[in-house]
């Protein structure tokens, strides 16, 4: 499967949820907000930022989880909005992440007050090096979206 596709798979569970929910009002804002907190989430599972503590990172898995919680949002995004990436944005910087996380979560906070697309590429390139510095490949990301997009519809057939 290429990257691409996963614009789609997106555009489809989105549609699933719009009918599941009912949901008939533009909810920017509150993918955006999502964006955000989904961003955070993966921050804290890193705990990069968490200098008073001597306990690591979580496991692999539930850090690539988090990130792709992220991924379906930012898809979304993209998809209301019309802009859509051909390949994954490789960038290949070795940096500290808490700089990266606060620089990422200042690029979703431009592209929600001004959705232009620069903007939407810019929050791409710093998710792609917030994956090179957590060691995520492409098809890591890939295959990892691919599990928990079911675990979505899953979760909206089970009234989440």
């Amino acid at each position: 499967m290429k990257f691409q596709e996963l614009f789609n798979m997106q555009a489809q569970l989105d549609s699933f949820i719009q009918q599941n929910q009912h949901i008939d009002r533009d909810v920017f804002l509150e993918k955006g907000l999502a964006l955000t907190i989904e961003l955070a989430e993966l921050a804290n599972e890193t705990r990069c930022f968490k200098y008073w503590s001597t306990k690591g990172p979580s496991e692999r898995e539930v850090l690539l989880e988090e990130f792709v919680d992220s991924i379906h949002f930012l898809l979304s995004l993209g998809n209301e909005k019309g802009y859509r990436l051909n390949a994954w944005p490789e960038m290949k910087k070795k940096e500290n992440l808490t700089t990266w996380f606060l620089k990422t979560q200042e690029a979703i906070l431009s592209f929600i007050h001004d959705p232009s697309e620069d903007h939407y590429l810019k929050v791409w390139e710093y998710y792609s090096v917030l994956a090179y510095n957590l060691g995520f490949t492409l098809d890591d990301i890939i295959q990892a979206y691919i599990e928990k997009n079911e675990k979505n519809y899953e979760r909206q057939r089970n009234g989440y």
